[in-house]
């Protein structure tokens, strides 16, 4: 459950109001364990916890009153941006795997914190179904959506290469990372009104694929070619689509997925040298989400630690 530590609270989030050095702002690859943990991967799992902001992150209302569904939300950067949006005055619906139960649970416990509801949507979205219904029960309890956040995926890394990449591993990826995406929003748009907001999380992957991660790179390239033709589709309505492209983010996924030795200089290469934390994606997503990105659409942001 969190922390309800105030004064560490206090002293977190009086650090943000300074400038930090960001090559230190947090801990480098050599900090991290190595160990590698069960897929999914689960947050209490990792000797070095993710910082998803929630002893830093302060909202200003920006957006008040707004009905969010964030998939992938148990963990990692659904969490934080689960956090981020609470704070900032929306309700938040998360979809997860049944067995991060665990997580999902931890999550919510911050959105209700912040004084929102909350609501838990697990199942598998590789089930169109399921995938389907999620707009449809987020509407049933919050009475409407606004932001839908497609940000589930799979990934696992075959040091082998394209020869390693089994019929079956592609057929998860693409059903998670992309058909996915394509029947939740699907089923999400006769929902969403003029100054909706649909945010896709991408990757730098889309544009410099890493040979371990072919089937993972080129399904976050399909992401990103979908936000940005879904945008052209969707302007005349009102509705804003775009994407967010993390580089290399410390989250449960990648020691549950890649092995030891990469896990051990994950983030090393960045110019700022280390991994980013899911705390330091949650304001581009808020940013898209709000009325401030209101000429946004059809775009993409960034958050890679310097990687062009």
């Amino acid at each position: 459950m969190p922390d309800r530590g105030g004064d560490r609270t206090m002293e977190r989030m009086a650090d943000q109001t300074t400038p930090q050095d960001p090559t230190t702002q947090h801990p480098d690859p050599d900090t991290q364990s190595a160990e590698q943990i069960a897929h999914p991967g689960h947050t209490d799992d990792m000797d070095q916890q993710p910082d998803h902001g929630e002893e830093s992150y302060r909202g200003s209302g920006r957006l008040e009153g707004r009905r969010a569904l964030i998939t992938g939300g148990d963990s990692g950067i659904g969490r934080a941006v689960a956090i981020a949006f609470a704070r900032e005055g929306a309700d938040v619906a998360i979809s997860y795997l049944p067995e991060e139960e665990d997580d999902a649970r931890e999550t919510l416990a911050w959105v209700e914190k912040a004084g929102r509801r909350g609501l838990a949507l697990p199942g598998d979205i590789r089930d169109e179904e399921l995938a389907r219904s999620l707009p449809g029960r987020v509407v049933e309890a919050f009475g409407g959506l606004d932001v839908l956040v497609n940000n589930a995926a799979y990934q696992m890394a075959q040091s082998g290469g394209l020869a390693d990449i089994t019929t079956e591993q592609l057929d998860r990826v693409l059903k998670t990372n992309v058909y996915a995406m394509f029947w939740i929003t699907q089923a999400a748009l006769p929902h969403l009104d003029k100054g909706a907001s649909i945010i896709n999380t991408s990757s730098i992957q889309a544009f410099h694929p890493s040979p371990p991660l072919l089937d993972y790179a080129s399904t976050k390239a399909a992401i990103y070619n979908f936000s940005k033709g879904l945008a052209q589709q969707l302007a005349a309505d009102g509705i804003r689509v775009n994407a967010v492209c993390p580089g290399p983010i410390w989250t449960p996924l990648i020691p549950a997925t890649m092995n030891a030795e990469k896990v051990e200089q994950f983030g090393a290469d960045t110019p700022l040298g280390r991994a980013g934390q899911p705390a330091e994606l949650a304001p581009a997503y808020v940013f898209l989400a709000s009325q401030e990105s209101s000429y946004v659409t059809g775009d993409r942001i960034m958050v890679t630690g310097g990687r062009s």
